[in-house]
Protein backbone atom coordinates (compact mmCIF):
# COMPACT_ATOMS: atom_id res chain seq x y z
CA UNK A 1 0.00 0.00 0.00
CA UNK A 2 1.22 3.49 -0.78
CA UNK A 3 2.58 4.85 2.50
CA UNK A 4 1.46 8.39 1.65
CA UNK A 5 -2.10 7.32 0.79
CA UNK A 6 -3.76 8.17 4.14
CA UNK A 7 -2.51 11.77 4.07
CA UNK A 8 -3.20 12.07 0.35
CA UNK A 9 -6.74 10.77 0.73
CA UNK A 10 -7.42 13.12 3.64
CA UNK A 11 -5.98 16.03 1.66
CA UNK A 12 -8.24 15.29 -1.29
CA UNK A 13 -11.33 15.03 0.96
CA UNK A 14 -10.44 18.34 2.56
CA UNK A 15 -9.93 20.05 -0.78
CA UNK A 16 -13.34 18.82 -1.97
CA UNK A 17 -15.00 20.09 1.21
CA UNK A 18 -13.26 23.45 0.86
CA UNK A 19 -14.43 23.76 -2.74
CA UNK A 20 -18.00 22.94 -1.72
CA UNK A 21 -17.95 25.52 1.08
CA UNK A 22 -16.64 28.16 -1.34
CA UNK A 23 -19.33 27.28 -3.85
CA UNK A 24 -22.07 27.70 -1.24
CA UNK A 25 -20.95 31.30 -0.73
CA UNK A 26 -19.92 31.87 -4.37
CA UNK A 27 -16.34 32.45 -3.28
CA UNK A 28 -13.37 31.87 -5.54
CA UNK A 29 -11.61 28.64 -4.53
CA UNK A 30 -8.26 30.42 -4.39
CA UNK A 31 -9.61 32.85 -1.78
CA UNK A 32 -9.07 30.33 1.02
CA UNK A 33 -5.94 28.31 1.78
CA UNK A 34 -5.23 25.22 3.82
CA UNK A 35 -2.66 25.53 6.58
CA UNK A 36 -1.44 22.15 7.84
CA UNK A 37 -1.23 22.34 11.64
CA UNK A 38 1.68 20.01 12.29
CA UNK A 39 1.93 20.08 16.07
CA UNK A 40 3.29 16.67 17.26
CA UNK A 41 3.36 15.41 13.65
CA UNK A 42 6.51 13.59 12.58
CA UNK A 43 8.61 15.06 9.74
CA UNK A 44 7.84 12.19 7.37
CA UNK A 45 4.12 12.88 7.65
CA UNK A 46 4.73 16.57 7.03
CA UNK A 47 6.70 15.67 3.91
CA UNK A 48 3.72 13.60 2.73
CA UNK A 49 1.46 16.64 3.08
CA UNK A 50 3.99 18.74 1.18
CA UNK A 51 4.03 16.15 -1.62
CA UNK A 52 0.23 16.46 -1.84
CA UNK A 53 0.50 20.20 -2.40
CA UNK A 54 0.47 21.74 1.08
CA UNK A 55 2.73 24.78 1.25
CA UNK A 56 1.54 26.39 4.49
CA UNK A 57 2.39 24.76 7.81
CA UNK A 58 1.87 25.83 11.40
CA UNK A 59 3.56 24.88 14.65
CA UNK A 60 2.49 25.81 18.17
CA UNK A 61 5.93 26.02 19.72
CA UNK A 62 9.25 27.48 18.70
CA UNK A 63 11.11 24.49 20.15
CA UNK A 64 9.21 21.95 18.08
CA UNK A 65 9.75 23.88 14.87
CA UNK A 66 13.48 24.09 15.60
CA UNK A 67 13.63 20.37 16.35
CA UNK A 68 12.21 19.62 12.89
CA UNK A 69 14.33 22.11 10.95
CA UNK A 70 16.99 19.71 9.72
CA UNK A 71 14.56 16.95 8.74
CA UNK A 72 12.41 19.39 6.74
CA UNK A 73 15.12 21.50 5.17
CA UNK A 74 14.25 20.21 1.70
CA UNK A 75 10.75 21.72 1.74
CA UNK A 76 12.00 24.86 0.05
CA UNK A 77 8.56 26.24 -0.92
CA UNK A 78 7.01 25.78 2.52
CA UNK A 79 5.96 28.76 4.63
CA UNK A 80 5.80 28.35 8.41
CA UNK A 81 3.38 30.10 10.77
CA UNK A 82 3.62 30.26 14.56
CA UNK A 83 0.17 29.42 15.91
CA UNK A 84 0.80 29.10 19.64
CA UNK A 85 1.57 31.73 22.28
CA UNK A 86 5.03 33.27 22.10
CA UNK A 87 7.08 34.14 25.17
CA UNK A 88 9.14 37.28 24.86
CA UNK A 89 12.38 35.42 25.61
CA UNK A 90 11.79 33.26 22.51
CA UNK A 91 11.03 36.17 20.18
CA UNK A 92 14.44 36.14 18.47
CA UNK A 93 14.26 32.42 17.78
CA UNK A 94 10.72 32.75 16.45
CA UNK A 95 11.86 35.40 13.99
CA UNK A 96 14.55 33.07 12.69
CA UNK A 97 12.28 30.05 12.27
CA UNK A 98 8.85 31.37 11.21
CA UNK A 99 7.61 33.35 8.22
CA UNK A 100 4.51 34.65 10.00
CA UNK A 101 3.43 35.09 13.62
CA UNK A 102 -0.31 34.43 13.96
CA UNK A 103 -0.46 34.70 17.75
CA UNK A 104 0.45 38.32 18.46
CA UNK A 105 -1.71 39.53 21.32
CA UNK A 106 0.19 42.18 23.31
CA UNK A 107 1.93 45.46 22.74
CA UNK A 108 4.96 44.38 24.79
CA UNK A 109 5.55 41.33 22.60
CA UNK A 110 5.04 43.39 19.45
CA UNK A 111 7.62 45.95 20.59
CA UNK A 112 10.16 43.22 21.26
CA UNK A 113 9.57 41.58 17.89
CA UNK A 114 9.88 44.93 16.12
CA UNK A 115 13.19 45.67 17.86
CA UNK A 116 14.64 42.27 17.01
CA UNK A 117 13.36 41.78 13.46
CA UNK A 118 15.95 42.23 10.75
CA UNK A 119 13.26 42.67 8.10
CA UNK A 120 9.47 43.14 8.03
CA UNK A 121 7.49 40.10 9.12
CA UNK A 122 3.75 39.48 8.70
CA UNK A 123 1.76 39.19 11.92
CA UNK A 124 -1.86 38.43 12.76
CA UNK A 125 -3.63 39.80 15.81
CA UNK A 126 -4.88 36.89 17.90
CA UNK A 127 -8.33 37.69 19.29
CA UNK A 128 -9.90 35.90 22.25
CA UNK A 129 -13.19 35.93 20.43
CA UNK A 130 -15.01 33.93 23.12
CA UNK A 131 -13.57 35.99 25.98
CA UNK A 132 -12.35 32.81 27.66
CA UNK A 133 -10.03 33.47 30.63
CA UNK A 134 -7.92 30.37 30.00
CA UNK A 135 -7.07 31.34 26.42
CA UNK A 136 -4.54 33.70 24.92
CA UNK A 137 -5.54 36.58 22.67
CA UNK A 138 -6.55 40.19 22.99
CA UNK A 139 -10.18 40.85 23.90
CA UNK A 140 -12.31 41.90 20.92
CA UNK A 141 -12.91 45.39 22.28
CA UNK A 142 -9.14 46.01 22.50
CA UNK A 143 -8.15 44.45 19.18
CA UNK A 144 -8.56 47.56 17.04
CA UNK A 145 -6.35 49.71 19.29
CA UNK A 146 -3.67 47.01 19.46
CA UNK A 147 -3.74 46.45 15.71
CA UNK A 148 -3.31 50.14 14.97
CA UNK A 149 -0.42 50.42 17.44
CA UNK A 150 1.37 47.45 15.88
CA UNK A 151 0.70 48.74 12.37
CA UNK A 152 2.75 51.83 13.26
CA UNK A 153 5.83 49.74 14.08
CA UNK A 154 8.68 49.60 11.59
CA UNK A 155 9.17 45.88 11.06
CA UNK A 156 5.77 44.35 11.77
CA UNK A 157 3.15 44.10 9.03
CA UNK A 158 -0.39 43.51 10.29
CA UNK A 159 -1.93 41.20 7.73
CA UNK A 160 -5.08 40.04 9.51
CA UNK A 161 -6.64 38.45 12.57
CA UNK A 162 -6.73 34.96 14.04
CA UNK A 163 -8.93 33.27 16.64
CA UNK A 164 -9.66 29.94 18.28
CA UNK A 165 -13.38 30.07 19.19
CA UNK A 166 -14.77 28.22 22.21
CA UNK A 167 -15.36 24.50 21.81
CA UNK A 168 -18.89 23.93 20.56
CA UNK A 169 -21.20 20.95 20.35
CA UNK A 170 -21.56 21.34 16.59
CA UNK A 171 -19.80 23.23 13.78
CA UNK A 172 -22.86 25.41 13.30
CA UNK A 173 -22.61 26.67 16.87
CA UNK A 174 -19.24 28.23 16.03
CA UNK A 175 -20.71 30.38 13.26
CA UNK A 176 -21.43 33.47 15.43
CA UNK A 177 -17.80 33.57 16.57
CA UNK A 178 -16.54 33.38 12.99
CA UNK A 179 -18.94 36.11 11.91
CA UNK A 180 -17.82 38.32 14.80
CA UNK A 181 -14.14 37.83 13.95
CA UNK A 182 -14.78 38.57 10.28
CA UNK A 183 -16.54 41.83 11.17
CA UNK A 184 -13.79 42.79 13.60
CA UNK A 185 -11.12 42.02 11.05
CA UNK A 186 -12.86 44.18 8.47
CA UNK A 187 -13.05 47.10 10.89
CA UNK A 188 -9.33 46.81 11.55
CA UNK A 189 -8.52 46.52 7.85
CA UNK A 190 -10.49 49.67 7.08
CA UNK A 191 -8.82 51.53 9.95
CA UNK A 192 -5.30 50.86 8.67
CA UNK A 193 -3.88 53.72 6.64
CA UNK A 194 -2.24 51.36 4.14
CA UNK A 195 -3.79 47.90 4.56
CA UNK A 196 -1.98 44.98 2.91
CA UNK A 197 -3.33 43.65 -0.36
CA UNK A 198 -3.83 40.19 1.10
CA UNK A 199 -5.92 40.39 4.29
CA UNK A 200 -6.12 37.19 6.31
CA UNK A 201 -8.90 35.73 8.42
CA UNK A 202 -7.30 32.74 10.09
CA UNK A 203 -10.19 30.81 11.60
CA UNK A 204 -11.60 27.33 11.45
CA UNK A 205 -10.06 24.02 12.42
CA UNK A 206 -10.73 20.36 11.67
CA UNK A 207 -14.19 20.24 13.24
CA UNK A 208 -15.63 23.46 11.83
CA UNK A 209 -13.56 24.69 8.88
CA UNK A 210 -16.42 24.50 6.36
CA UNK A 211 -18.52 26.89 8.46
CA UNK A 212 -15.48 29.16 8.84
CA UNK A 213 -15.06 29.28 5.07
CA UNK A 214 -18.72 30.18 4.68
CA UNK A 215 -18.09 33.11 7.05
CA UNK A 216 -15.06 34.38 5.14
CA UNK A 217 -12.00 32.50 6.38
CA UNK A 218 -8.95 32.87 4.15
CA UNK A 219 -6.82 30.42 6.19
CA UNK A 220 -8.12 27.24 7.80
CA UNK A 221 -5.77 25.49 10.23
CA UNK A 222 -6.22 21.74 9.96
CA UNK A 223 -4.35 19.10 11.95
CA UNK A 224 -6.55 16.13 12.85
CA UNK A 225 -8.51 16.24 9.57
CA UNK A 226 -5.26 15.96 7.61
CA UNK A 227 -2.93 13.92 9.80
CA UNK A 228 -5.33 11.96 12.00
CA UNK A 229 -5.92 12.13 15.72
CA UNK A 230 -3.12 13.63 17.80
CA UNK A 231 -0.56 10.95 18.50
CA UNK A 232 -0.76 9.46 15.00
CA UNK A 233 2.58 10.26 13.49
CA UNK A 234 3.57 12.12 16.64
CA UNK A 235 7.15 12.78 17.43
Amino acid sequence: MDQAAPVREAYERIREAMLSACARRRRAPESVRLLAASKTVAPERIREAYACGCRLFGENRVQERQAKLQALRGLTEASWHLLGPLQQNKAARALHTFDCIESLDSLALAERLSRLAAQPIPVLIEVNIGREPQKHGVLPEAALELGLAIHAMDRLVVTGVMAVPPATASPEAARPYFAELAALGERLRQALRHPPAGWELSMGMSQDYEVAIEEGATLVRLGTALFGARGLGAR
